[in-house]
């Protein structure tokens, strides 16, 4: 299709949503906020505000008009909502990414400084991929070699300078890893690798790692692009642990499709920093924050996981 929608300035365009059915009560601060953060940027907290048509089949179909009650103010709230919990989980993100490039580069240095470049030392599927999409070792070190020659970070210009014919080892060539790329490196570890890295945060098993780091570099993914946070579906579902095998995240099991929500996600974080950060008290902002929500008749936390009396679970309660 063609894209034909028109341009419209900002007193068209909260001229159009009044249209539709929301209330905007204030123009000028209804200006203010669309000229600063953009229509199509609200847009997605405006979402569950849209009313939705069922036809004869049970077919439902989501329609530009707006549902009774359905303010500009619920809007503004929730996106401010949003922005506040993507900062929460940046920071919890974070201190899990750096512990994780400390992790891989002892797993991989005690082997050979440059052990990320040989590929006896990795998985044979991260060598050669039985998917003709999954990604290779070989791209994948094309990439990093590129950030290596282009970065402008301190440490990678000093190293360039010093050492112009040699490749970075691991214990350096890690900072140039995002989330994404660091989490193919651990899904492309020897198993025996993954293993001893499991064993620092307290997770039973590799396959358990692998998914639950894809899956938070998706949502970091999400956060470093101001997107829209609070109820949107996990790209890569963290697997579960078996019942018993984590007592404090079997309650993820009891709901279906549970780990397919923000909240798995955020059980995951707070999992991990009680090893990484033991004093943390980022569970604590996180309830804190979660209090906070701008609660309608047509939004509520579940619709990220996020259930009543979730912040008393064992998981949640206390630093140990």
């Amino acid at each position: 299709m063609h894209y034909a929608k028109p341009y419209r300035a900002i007193d068209q365009q909260i001229g159009l949503i009044e249209s539709r059915g929301m209330t905007v009560p204030d123009w000028d601060k209804a200006a203010e906020y669309l000229r600063r953060i953009g229509y199509y940027r609200l847009s997605a907290y405006w979402h569950p505000f849209r009313k939705r048509l069922t036809d004869a089949g049970g077919k439902h179909t989501i329609i530009d008009d707006f549902k009774p009650d359905a303010d500009f103010k619920s809007v503004v709230d929730l996106y401010a909502f949003d922005k506040g919990l993507r900062l929460i989980l940046l920071d919890g993100l974070e201190r899990i990414e750096i512990s994780l490039r400390t992790e891989v580069a002892l797993a991989i240095g005690k082997h050979d400084p440059f052990g990320h470049r040989r590929p006896d030392l990795l998985d044979g599927r991260f060598v050669r991929p039985e998917r003709p999409r999954q990604i290779c070792h070989a791209d994948w070190l094309e990439s990093l070699d590129q950030k290596a020659v282009r970065s402008k970070e301190e440490f990678a210009v000093h190293f360039r300078t010093k050492y112009p014919d040699s490749q970075m080892p691991i214990w350096i060539a890690v900072e140039l890893l995002d989330f994404g790329p660091l989490s193919m490196l651990l899904e492309g570890m020897k198993f025996k690798d993954q293993e001893g890295i499991c064993s620092s945060y307290k997770i039973p098993r590799p396959h358990l790692l692998t998914t639950w780091i894809r899956s938070l570099a998706g949502v970091r993914n999400v956060c470093a692009h101001h997107a829209r946070l609070w109820n949107k579906p996990l790209t890569n579902q963290p697997s579960l642990a078996r019942s018993g095998e984590l007592p404090d995240l079997d309650h993820l099991r009891t709901s279906p499709g549970s780990n397919g929500r923000l909240y798995a996600a955020a059980c995951i974080v707070r999992y991990m920093l009680r090893e990484i950060s033991p004093r943390s008290k980022w569970h604590e902002r996180l309830a804190a924050h979660m209090s906070t929500f701008p609660a309608r008749p047509v939004i509520s936390l579940e619709a990220a996981g996020f259930s009543d009396g979730w912040s008393s679970l064992s998981l949640w309660s206390g630093n140990t």
